[in-house]
């Protein structure tokens, strides 16, 4: 059985016509799997019975489905998503004052290893297809309309997984995701963010591929020794090839880019630390800091400073003029928090 959501309108089209139908049929199929987000091919009733029944002797729709949501006290809403093999992701969806972002998952686990996150505890399983992608941000959004009254504003790849480790489907995923109606879900490119832990050669082929939306480097220590220890990842791509594939990637796009940098109780939040922030900060022409509070787990022996570290640190960065901002956690009562997505039920324990 293949997926019907990998065929394009034109191979849909080119399909019908071979089996003796119209082809405006194809342009309905396909309305009826990215427009109204149909879970079967027997929900598609304006097509004949007997179209029906072709069509499901040779495909099928691998819909993402809603397995349980946590609600936090703060207005987060975690999803544990079940794909169609059985396995399991984790979305979040982040109401503010101004926004409703979703943050999503681009693998199952993950191949990373990153000491302080959760996910990196998990071994990786496959990648998510990119229709898999497509429908998180789609139930996200039915999720959002349903809580809050209107759609989603942002999407931020920060969930389980590599982003780029996952390149095609991600790319492919985004690409529906803002292409305009019937095709797509029309969302502007300049509200999505890539996040990533650091893979040089594929920065670079974002930059090659011109994409559109922002990019995100979970930076977390600002020298090698320090970053090779919390994230391997760094032994093959360095801060120094980090810096020339970023300032490659903006040469080509001119996208914003974000550093992410959790501050960790007695390892990177000294004004050392800050010092060789402010300097790699300025090898690169990113936008915004986002410094991010730690959230512990577990398995990872972290703990965040105290407040009065974290406000010199801030205060360091500002006396430095770098734009850079104290990202809150949200969702922290239900494990939705940077860095907690592992795939367990608090309410399971």
């Amino acid at each position: 059985m293949k997926n019907i959501r990998n065929s394009s309108l034109q191979d849909l089209e080119t399909l019908l016509v071979e089996w003796g139908e119209p082809k405006f049929r194809a342009r309905q199929v396909y309305e009826w799997i990215w427009q109204k987000h149909a879970g079967s091919i027997d929900e598609m009733t304006n097509l004949p019975k007997s179209l029906r029944e072709k069509l499901n002797a040779d495909f099928h729709i691998p819909k993402v489905k809603i397995h349980h949501s946590q609600f936090s006290s703060d207005g987060t809403i975690k999803n544990r998503l079940q794909l169609h093999d059985g396995h399991f992701v984790e979305s979040v969806l982040i109401p503010t004052e101004k926004r409703l972002t979703v943050c999503v998952s681009s693998q199952v686990g993950c191949s990373l290893a990153c000491k302080f996150c959760a996910t990196g505890f998990l071994p990786r399983k496959r990648n998510m297809d990119f229709d898999e992608i497509v429908d998180e941000v789609t139930l996200a959004n039915h999720q959002a309309l349903e809580h809050y009254g209107k759609g989603i504003t942002n999407i931020v790849f920060m969930g389980m997984g590599e982003p780029l480790l996952n390149y095609n489907n991600v790319l492919k995923a985004i690409n529906k995701i803002t292409a305009p109606a019937p095709d797509g879900l029309g969302m502007s490119p300049r509200r999505i963010t890539v996040s990533t832990a650091g893979i040089s050669k594929m920065i670079r082929k974002l930059g090659d591929d011109e994409v559109r939306f922002k990019l995100a480097l979970s930076l977390h220590a600002a020298n090698d020794r320090k970053r090779d220890e919390i994230m391997p990842i760094n032994e093959t791509s360095n801060l120094d090839e980090l810096v020339d594939s970023l300032n490659y990637f903006y040469q080509k796009t001119k996208n914003e880019i974000t550093f992410e940098y959790i501050l960790f109780n007695k390892f990177n939040d000294s004004q050392t630390d800050a010092d060789e922030l402010v300097k790699l900060y300025r090898r690169v022409p990113v936008d915004l800091v986002n410094i991010i509070e730690y959230n512990p787990i577990e398995k990872a022996d972290f703990s965040k400073p105290d407040e009065d570290t974290t406000d010199n640190f801030m205060a360091y960065l500002d006396s430095k003029r770098v734009n850079a901002r104290l990202r809150r956690s949200r969702g922290k009562d239900i494990d939705a928090a940077c860095g907690q997505l592992a795939n367990v039920d608090k309410a399971e324990g």
